[in-house]
């Protein structure tokens, strides 16, 4: 051990790690003996493990196995879409809102004195107004939950006759708008949080205020807050799972109608094994995302 980790603590002697790993041991027997009485029991007592419940997704002998498996990669394929298009026009908008954001700040001293006096001023109150309207923007769409974004987009567009045969887009142009806002802050933060110097350096090379952003702080902004966004591109993934409220049929809502027809037609109603398949497929995507911060 280091010498610099010895002044933060003692290492472990034989006795300690001997306690240690019987505290670990009996930790482990506790927690299965709950899950056991708490869990296996019950599920086991109701009849919730029986193969006529978890022979729809793991039996091939089963008669409805391969109608199954076909509607959930349906449904599956349909969730990745959205969420790829999400990702996509979230990260696009989120760089434009936060270019144009970072500008706004850096022109926002600027007296235009090379200018006419009307252009000066129309230039100022241009730059005020710019302003202003991105923080309302932000400030908006980040206050309202991600699916009342949703939810409204649906509402008003179909009420102004903007209607798409496929219920997805009303999905992503919501999870968009929301994400757009926190990717753009998240990017914004980044490029205020490097020294000044950056900035200096990139004038004294006669770059403009906008070459200084896009070309100097955007791409170190980027590196220094990968890990926020991609746990934000991990929140997209799992928002798609809102897009029942729009009548978007992704693995949620899919699995939701595999239950509700093996129940109509008279099959034990396999609600907990097509929902822990789901949780599963979510969990492992979510985990192979948020590898990439690592």
């Amino acid at each position: 051990m280091s010498r610099d980790t010895d002044v933060l603590y003692d290492a472990p002697g034989p006795r300690a790690r001997r306690i240690s790993a019987i505290a670990s041991v009996l930790a482990i027997v506790l927690i299965g003996l709950g899950l056991y009485q708490f869990v296996y029991r019950p599920l086991e007592k109701n009849g919730q493990l029986t193969m006529e419940r978890w022979g729809l997704i793991i039996d091939p002998n089963h008669p409805q196995f391969s109608n199954v498996w076909a509607l959930l990669r349906e449904g599956w394929l349909a969730t990745f879409t959205a969420a790829a298009l999400a990702i996509v026009f979230s990260i696009v908008a989120g760089i434009g809102l936060a270019l144009l954001r970072a500008q706004l700040r850096g022109l926002r001293g600027r007296r235009y004195e090379d200018r006419p006096p009307a252009v000066s001023l129309v230039m100022r109150w241009l730059t005020i107004g710019g302003t202003g309207a991105s923080r309302f923007w932000v400030e908006f769409f980040r206050g309202l939950p991600v699916v009342v974004t949703i939810f409204l987009v649906y509402k008003v567009l179909a009420d102004y006759g903007l209607a798409f045969e496929d219920q997805m887009w009303f999905l992503v142009i919501g999870l968009a708008l929301y994400n757009s806002v926190v990717i753009g802050e998240i990017l914004r933060s980044g490029m205020s949080g490097l020294p000044i110097g950056q900035h200096e350096a990139a004038s004294s090379m006669g770059l403009s205020v906008g070459q200084s952003i896009r070309l100097v702080q955007l791409p170190q902004a980027i590196r220094i807050m990968l890990p926020a966004l991609i746990s934000q591109i991990v929140v997209i993934f799992k928002d798609t799972s809102l897009g029942m409220i729009v009548s978007f049929n992704d693995a949620l809502r899919t699995s939701r109608n595999i239950i509700e027809a093996a129940g109509s037609e008279g099959i034990p109603t396999p609600t907990i094994p097509m929902y822990t398949l789901t949780a599963v497929m979510y969990i492992v995507v979510c985990y192979g995302l948020s590898r990439l911060a690592v």
